[in-house]
Order: structure tokens, then C-alpha cells, then sequence
């Protein structure tokens, strides 16, 4: 880490970091693909390892034989950076611009609870120079209130699309009190957990007026059409590979970045338009004549946007397999599935196969949802993943919804048998 200032700045775009609990590795490399689209080269750490070592090695692999970063006046550093190292990181980079897409329950055994994460950023935010943009989820009532403690330029986002919104709070959203004094936030509208329209009755705090939003969210089973606005009057109109409103909220964050980078509206849409799934995000492989989509879910905010997501696809038989772990990575204490609202998949599965160290954990929280007549459990992952495709007619759609270290070995085992190649070999 202690050679990243240096390699750093010779960045010749300066750098941009995208932190956030879910959709980092997503909204990282759309942002990539604009600034790509507005011919500039850039410099990520694309495989995910989004620690500082992550951030050094990806410096370090575009670096030639003297020890300086190969790189061009027209070079940008993308990198997603992991909750608890984007203050490090910050200082380290001297970021453009600082992206935070949200802020859930995640691995509580190594965060804590949401208020912690949400006081060291604000921290971290007070200290840095003017020079840096912040642009914030004005919709996520924690994130929102980092503007507060900027000493430079805050650019909010959100979605304006209320067509889009669901009827109130889901039993998973995490910030319900207001950061100033504590008293229980009111939503005119709710997106998903706790990111909406909301407000304070009692000190009168609410959302920030936006600058970046999104007006129109049209999606089908395959892709989704945007309109996003921006400063100056620019509108972005698109279509792009993913699905869910989860990734409308992606598309915006990493429009409002490279907005903020200075990128064309041309090549933001293009971007845009041309993206593909990363590894593990909505990824889709063919297997035996079957489709399969890789879905990862590591918290109940995610998890439940997975379920909405498939079911509102239609059809009463979705096939799924469902890997649950408790690696160091997925966070050991797996009592968040208990806030997952599994009961929505009543009445809409064919098969449920389960795996994972954690097997039984995720079958027994199933049965209490209902669902335990179409589930089976089977503890080895490899024969998980062939029991599941044998339950999915041909031509028809698997949903895998793995934890992060389970995503990983499901992964490999799919781009084998499916003939795709390992995630860091794309792009």
C-alpha cells in the first residue's frame, strides 16, 4: 500500500473510487466502460480484490520494467473499494471523485451495525481536501448525510421514477432514524430497504434535491431502458443488459460520476448500452442447453432486490439454487437471512436445491417460508450445481444465488462446464 501515492499519481485523469455495500463491482465497471467509450484507457483493480493490496497490485500490473505505471495523459483509475478502506484509500489516491452507492447490514461480525460504518465516513469525509467530488445516493438517508461533513463539491442522485417505488418499508431496511436527532424517518416513496423519499417530521431534515436522476425505469426479464438526467440540461437515454432496480441505481451512480469526470453524454449512453454483466452480477452462461444466471446476495437488502427481480419475471416454476457460506469474506454470522422476505417465492418455484457450509441454516429458514416441500439440500457444491441443472428443463432459466466465497467456486465450475473463461481473463 505504502507505493500507491506514487504509482498514483501519474494517473494522468486523476482517479475516481466507488464504495458502498452493494453494487460496487457493478457500478465500477460501468464507469468504466464510459470512460472507455469517451477514449480514455483506464486502470482498475477489475478481479475485485478491492483492499488496498487489491489497488496496489492492479497499479503495480500496469507498471513497466522501471518501476513507473505505463500510462498516457488519457488514463483514469477506476477502483471499488471496500467499505471500511475507502478513507485509507482516499488519502492514498487523491481522488477526483468519491461515488458511495449506499449503505445496508452487511457482515456484521466485521463492520458492526450500519450507524458505525455511517460515523467513521463521515469522519473520513471531514477530512479530506476541497478537491474532492462527492457524489452521494441522495435516496439512502445514511449516505445522504455525509454532504454535511464535505468540505468540497456534493453532487446528489436518485431516482425520480415513482411508478418504480413498492407500497413501504421492507422488514430488511437499516436506516430508519434520522442522523441528526434520532427521530424515525417518514417516506413519501420506497425504492428498496431503506432508500426512497423520505424525510424528518421533528427537525425537518429530509432528502437533498438531486442533480443526476432517473425519470423513466422500463425493465423486462433482460435489460433495462433509462432515462437519466443530468446538470446542464443533458439527458442520458438507455438500454442496457441487466435487470433489476438495483441497477437502475447503478446505471445513475456511475452516469453521475462520469458526469462529474467531465465524460460526454455520447459516451456515457454507450457505456451504457454496451456494458456487460461483471462476474457473478446477473452473469449469464449457457450449460447443457440451459440458461443460467449467477445472482450474488450477501445481505437481506440485496437478496430480497435477487427475489423481486426474478419474480417479477413472470411463471409459477423458477429453478434455483441457493449457496449459503460463512466464509471470512461472507461474514461468519449468517442470522441476516432471517430478515430475507423468502416468502415472496411462495407458490413460484419448481426446485430450490441448497448448498453451501451453511446448508441447513438456509433449509430450515426456507421451511419457515413455506417452501420446504420443493427443497433439497445437498451439502457437496459440484453435485449441488449438477442436481440443479438436471431439475431445469432445457431452455429454461436457473437463478443461482450465491454468498460471495460460494460465487467464487460456482463460478469456476459453470465458465468450465459452459466454456467461458475465468472472470479476470474479460473485459
Amino acid at each position: 500500500p505504502e507505493i500507491v501515492p506514487g504509482l498514483a499519481s501519474a494517473l494522468g485523469q486523476g482517479s475516481a473510487l466507488v464504495t458502498g455495500t452493494n453494487g460496487k463491482t457493478t457500478t465500477a465497471r460501468l464507469l468504466r466502460n464510459m470512460a472507455r467509450a469517451g477514449g480514455l484507457q483506464t486502470v482498475a483493480n477489475r478481479a475485485g480484490s478491492n483492499m488496498m493490496r487489491g489497488i496496489a497490485a492492479a497499479l503495480v500490473e500496469s507498471s513497466g520494467w522501471n518501476g513507473e505505471l505505463a500510462v498516457n495523459a488519457n488514463t483514469l483509475g477506476v477502483f471499488e473499494v471496500d467499505e471500511a478502506t475507502a478513507p485509507q484509500a482516499a488519502w492514498a489516491l487523491r481522488p477526483r471523485a468519491v461515488l458511495f452507492t449506499n449503505l445496508f447490514r452487511d457482515q456484521l461480525d466485521r463492520y458492526g451495525e450500519v450507524e458505525y460504518v455511517a460515523s467513521v465516513w463521515r469522519k473520513a469525509v471531514a477530512s479530506w481536501p476541497d478537491l474532492v467530488t462527492l457524489v452521494l445516493n441522495a435516496d439512502d438517508p445514511a449516505v445522504a448525510s455525509l454532504g454535511e461533513s464535505a468540505k468540497g463539491p456534493v453532487l446528489y442522485y436518485g431516482l425520480e421514477d415513482t411508478s418504480a417505488a413498492v407500497g413501504a418499508l421492507e422488514h430488511a431496511a437499516d436506516a430508519r432514524w434520522c442522523s441528526r436527532c434520532g427521530a424515525e424517518l417518514v417516506y413519501a416513496d420506497v425504492f428498496y430497504g431503506h432508500l426512497g423519499h423520505w424525510r424528518c417530521e421533528k427537525c425537518k431534515l429530509a432528502r437533498p434535491a438531486v442533480q443526476a436522476s432517473c425519470t423513466r425505469v422500463m425493465q423486462d426479464p433482460e435489460r433495462l431502458v433509462l432515462t437519466i438526467n443530468l446538470p446542464k440540461g443533458r439527458t442520458v437515454s438507455a438500454s442496457l443488459p441487466l435487470t433489476g432496480l438495483y441497477n437502475a441505481y447503478n446505471a445513475l451512480a456511475a452516469a453521475a460520476t462520469a458526469n462529474v469526470l467531465g465524460l460526454e453524454t455520447q459516451a456515457i449512453e454507450e457505456g451504457l448500452a454496451t456494458s456487460t454483466a461483471a462476474f457473478g452480477r446477473q452473469e449469464r452462461l449457457t450449460v447443457g442447453g440451459r440458461k443460467v444466471q449467477v445472482m450474488l446476495a450477501k445481505n437481506p437488502a440485496g437478496l430480497n432486490q435477487v427475489i423481486r427481480t426474478i419474480t417479477g419475471n413472470g411463471g409459477s416454476a423458477l429453478r434455483l439454487a441457493i449457496f449459503l457460506n460463512d466464509g471470512i469474506a461472507d461474514g461468519r454470522d449468517i442470522s441476516w437471512i432471517w430478515d430475507v422476505d423468502f416468502e415472496l417465492l411462495q407458490g413460484k418455484t419448481g426446485s430450490v436445491i441448497v448448498s453451501g457450509t451453511r446448508a441447513w441454516d438456509m433449509a430450515l429458514r426456507l421451511k419457515y417460508a413455506g417452501l420446504e416441500p420443493q427443497t433439497t439440500v445437498e451439502p457437496d457444491g459440484a453435485q449441488a450445481l449438477r442436481q440443479a441443472l438436471r431439475a431445469t428443463p432445457e431452455g429454461e432459466t436457473l437463478y443461482v444465488i450465491p454468498t460471495y466465497t460460494a460465487m467464487l467456486v460456482v463460478r469456476d465450475l459453470l465458465a468450465r462446464w459452459g466454456g467461458r473463461s475465468a472472470f479476470w481473463e474479460e473485459e
